[in-house]
């Protein structure tokens, strides 16, 4: 990925987002899309017009996301693929950059949603992640019972090891079958501790639902 900013004030002010409900994504994260509807096509459009910046945020139905509809705070990724198949439908990957909080929303001239967006209390986003103390043997440990439980597969366990700790906890906490709720107490962590903390506890509160109903 190519360096688009040194620090948030590099970031765009205004941003459109992209409300989908169960989608994560997370600074220096992958998320592929596949999009098909016409006020999405002209938003990926215009984001080339704009550091081809999109912020993921999602749709909350619950008293503590504020004033609107949607969670305050969501992680704005940048498009670094795109596929074109001509069949009306785009695919583009979008590379986390960084999380912000939305201050407002602006005019609707367009077909879909745009906000201001406050980067500063996320600044560390934009820094790799490097802990020393993350224990990548136990976190596998319990991510093979997790899987186990969910009866999800994956035979790449080996490869995993060698995994950085960042991409790993953030490619996990993406696609494990977390609530809406859940993925976004993940999003909000203020660190990569604390994050990979909470994946961790999700997880194991989750084996211990499946073991107590085994058990009835």
């Amino acid at each position: 990925m190519d360096i688009i900013a040194d620090n948030t004030q590099d970031l765009p002010q205004q941003i459109p987002i992209f409300p989908l409900s169960n989608v994560l994504l997370l600074p220096r994260a992958q998320l592929p899309l596949n999009i098909f509807e016409s006020k999405y096509l002209a938003m990926v459009n215009d984001a080339f017009q704009n550091g081809r910046i999109i912020g993921m945020v999602q749709p909350c139905q619950k008293a503590d996301c504020g004033p609107s509809d949607i969670y305050m705070t969501g992680c704005a990724g940048r498009i670094t693929q795109m596929e074109d198949p001509g069949n009306g439908n785009y695919f583009i990957t979008l590379t986390g950059v960084s999380r912000f909080d939305i201050i407002k929303e602006v005019d609707r001239s367009k077909p879909y949603r745009q906000i201001i967006a406050d980067w500063a209390p996320y600044k560390n986003d934009l820094k790799p992640v490097i802990d020393p103390c993350f224990d990548t043997t136990e976190f596998l440990d319990i991510l093979e019972r997790y899987f186990i439980a969910q009866n999800m597969k994956c035979d790449k366990w080996d490869e995993m090891k060698d995994i950085p700790a960042e991409k790993l906890v953030a490619t996990l906490a993406m696609v494990c079958p977390f609530s809406a709720q859940e993925k976004q107490a993940i999003l909000e962590a203020p660190c990569f501790a604390q994050r990979s903390e909470l994946l961790i506890t999700l997880m194991e509160m989750s084996l211990q639902q499946h073991a107590s109903a085994a058990q009835h």
